[in-house]
C-alpha cells in the first residue's frame, strides 16, 4: 500500500501481563456522571440520558510520561477518571450483556481547558477546543478482564503535589458502566480498540506547569504525570 502521504502510527497502550499491545480507535467520554461532579459544575445531576464527548485517539499519553500545558487556556483541570476499554464489536447491545464486550480497566485523566469549555457552554457551541486537544488523555496500563475482574466499586481519587483534590467511589456513578456502554451502542457502533472515560468525581480543579499528578482506581494502577 502506497500513500499520499506518510503514514501516521496507531496509537497504542500497554496491557499488564501481556507483549502485545491494545490499539486505540476512538475515544468517547461520558460527561457527569458523578452527581457530586455535576452539581460543582452547575448542572442537576439527574439521571438524564448520558452525555458523551469525544477526543482523539492520538490524544492519549503513557504512564509517567510529561505532559506540556497546552496552548489557548489559562485555566487547565484534571479530571480523574475509570476508563473502560472495549474488546468486541457491538451495537445497540442491552445492559444485561454489556460486560461481554469489556475488553480490560484502565485509569485516565480527562484534561480539559475549563475556560474554553465555559465560553463553548456560554455560546452553545460543541466542547471540542476544550477536551479534544493534543496529549489530553494521560493513561495507565490496561488490566484485561481476567486478571481484575470487572470493576464495580472502588476507591476512585486524584492527587496534585502529594495533596488529595479529588475523591470518591466509582459505585456511585449515576449510570453504571454497562448503563453507559448499552447507551453509547446505540448511537455508534463500538469497535475493539475503542476506550470509555466513565466520569469523574466532585473536586477537579486548575493544574499548572510542574504540578505532579496522580490519579488512581481500587485495583488499578496509579496514574503519575508532571505538567511541563
Amino acid at each position: 500500500m502506497e500513500y499520499a502521504i506518510p503514514a501516521f502510527e496507531i496509537p497504542t497502550i500497554e496491557v499488564v501481563g501481556q507483549s502485545s499491545r491494545f490499539p486505540v480507535h476512538r475515544i468517547y467520554c461520558v460527561g457527569r456522571n458523578y452527581a457530586a461532579h455535576a452539581r460543582e459544575m452547575g448542572s442537576d445531576p439527574k439521571r438524564e440520558p448520558p452525555c458523551f464527548f469525544t477526543k482523539p485517539a492520538d490524544a492519549i499519553v503513557a504512564n509517567g510520561e510529561k505532559v506540556p500545558y497546552p496552548r489557548g487556556t489559562e485555566n487547565l483541570h484534571h479530571e480523574v477518571e475509570l476508563v473502560v476499554a472495549i474488546g468486541k464489536e457491538v451495537t445497540n447491545i442491552s445492559t444485561e450483556n454489556a460486560k461481554d464486550v469489556i475488553f480490560g480497566y484502565a485509569v485516565g485523566n480527562d484534561l480539559t481547558r475549563r475556560d474554553l469549555q465555559a465560553q463553548a457552554k456560554k455560546l452553545g457551541q460543541p466542547w471540542d477546543v476544550a477536551k479534544a486537544f493534543d496529549q489530553s488523555a494521560p493513561i495507565t496500563a490496561i488490566h484485561p478482564v481476567e486478571k481484575v475482574g470487572h470493576l464495580e466499586k472502588g476507591e476512585i481519587w486524584l492527587k496534585v503535589n502529594g495533596d488529595m483534590q479529588q475523591h470518591g467511589y466509582i459505585e456511585d456513578m449515576v449510570w453504571s458502566i454497562p448503563e453507559v456502554i448499552d447507551a453509547l451502542s446505540k448511537l455508534f457502533s463500538l469497535v475493539p480498540g475503542d476506550l470509555i472515560f466513565t466520569g469523574t468525581p466532585a473536586g477537579v480543579g486548575s493544574i499548572s506547569p510542574g504540578d505532579e499528578i496522580e490519579g488512581y482506581v481500587e485495583g488499578l494502577d496509579i496514574l503519575k504525570h508532571t505538567i511541563v
